[in-house]
């Protein structure tokens, strides 16, 4: 459940999602957008009838049950599910309605199987393979194992082979993305060898905007397809210079005041004025996910202008400065993510004055009441 006792505001535009999305499938040439956790906090359903619309025949979500929702929204293509089957539920809920899991344990291809045989389906099938991110997957070692237990089970249909790069946004880091593609295609070739037919997928954001030599027949955008520069800030940047953002946050403000040389706002006392201030006071804080680690380090745009947050984020409430705007009253939006003008709020700013990453800003924020234009 969504957050829904403020007056925050989420816009997304979906046009740019697809416009992304474009640029992604133009550059990979097979790109399955990742619209998993409610597509980053933009709203899941919305996004697939965007991204269908735009040509989207296979998409990818996190949980078996995100996929079902995303089924009976309906939607009509390939739904793949990168978590897989997490209970017993979730394999009924595989066979069922026809959802494309991970699968990354032998018990998960045996019970996988028998539920198949259960409901008397043919049931496709991906598996993960681990080259070095060290979370889920098999290992080459399970390859013959593997290869016998979809021989004994046709029930099942290979469709697919994935693995997951840990360090393509990172350039520092290429040799270790060119050792994950060749341990890759290694896997690859060895399936192949044993007579399984299948696609390969191992491309994310960062691979498919810097590494055109690891896209194999798919390939899986994330981050990049919300408008967020996996380079932001490296020495790649301008390889996703062409992504635009798809979300902006705004809130309101409830009433601009003075703040006089020498005084303190807000709790703790952690900033002092050392002149006389205008200051906003925003219906944002960290109930709304606008996170407390923004104390004295956040900006908002009000007015098309820069305001730096002043002072400790409340629940409820944040102050910026607004000296320099001195048209801000209340009743003006605040704008936390996005804004228009140069100075809007990039995912990839906020994300470093909050000490994490886009996604996590992404998928907090989106949590506020969203609208879609």
């Amino acid at each position: 459940m969504g957050i829904s006792y403020n007056k925050l505001q989420v816009k997304v535009h979906l046009n740019n999602i697809v416009q992304n999305y474009q640029t992604l499938n133009q550059k990979g040439g097979c790109a399955y957008p990742v619209i998993k956790a409610d597509a980053y906090g933009h709203g899941l359903v919305e996004t697939a009838e965007a991204l269908e619309k735009a040509g989207a025949r296979t998409l990818a979500v996190g949980t078996v049950n995100e996929a079902v929702r995303l089924r009976e929204a309906p939607y009509g293509g390939r739904i793949l599910s990168l978590l897989g089957a997490l209970d017993e539920k979730d394999y009924e809920a595989i066979a069922e309605h026809d959802i494309l899991a991970l699968i990354y344990r032998p018990d998960q291809l045996e019970l996988l199987c028998a539920q198949a045989r259960k409901q008397g389906k043919l049931v496709p099938v991906a598996l993960k393979f681990d080259t070095g991110m060290a979370r889920l997957g098999f290992g080459p070692e399970d390859i013959p194992d593997l290869v016998e237990k979809l021989k004994n089970c046709p029930e099942l249909e290979l469709c697919m082979v994935c693995s997951h790069l840990a360090t393509a946004d990172q350039p520092a880091d290429k040799q270790f993305v060119l050792t994950q593609g060749q341990k890759f295609q290694e896997i690859v070739d060895e399936l192949k060898e044993a007579g399984l037919q299948f696609e390969s997928s191992l491309a994310n954001s960062a691979c498919i905007l810097a590494y055109p030599d690891l896209l194999f027949e798919s390939q899986r955008p994330g981050i990049s397809l919300y408008g967020a520069n996996p380079f932001w800030g490296t020495d790649w940047e301008e390889m996703g210079l062409g992504l635009v953002p798809a979300m902006e946050v705004s809130a309101p403000v409830l009433q601009v005041r003075s703040l006089h040389r020498g005084t303190s706002i807000s709790y703790g006392c952690t900033f002092t004025a050392n002149k006389d201030m205008r200051v906003a006071v925003v219906a944002a804080g960290y109930a709304d996910a606008y996170s407390r680690g923004l104390s004295n380090k956040g900006i908002m745009l009000v007015h098309g202008k820069r305001a730096p947050v002043v002072g400790r984020v409340c629940m409820q409430l944040t102050a910026v400065d607004v000296t320099d705007i001195p048209e801000t009253k209340a009743g003006d939006r605040a704008y936390l993510l996005g804004g228009e003008g140069e100075g809007a709020i990039r995912p990839e700013e906020l994300a470093l004055w909050w000490d994490t990453i886009p996604y996590e800003v992404f998928c907090m924020l989106g949590l506020n009441p969203r609208e879609y234009i």
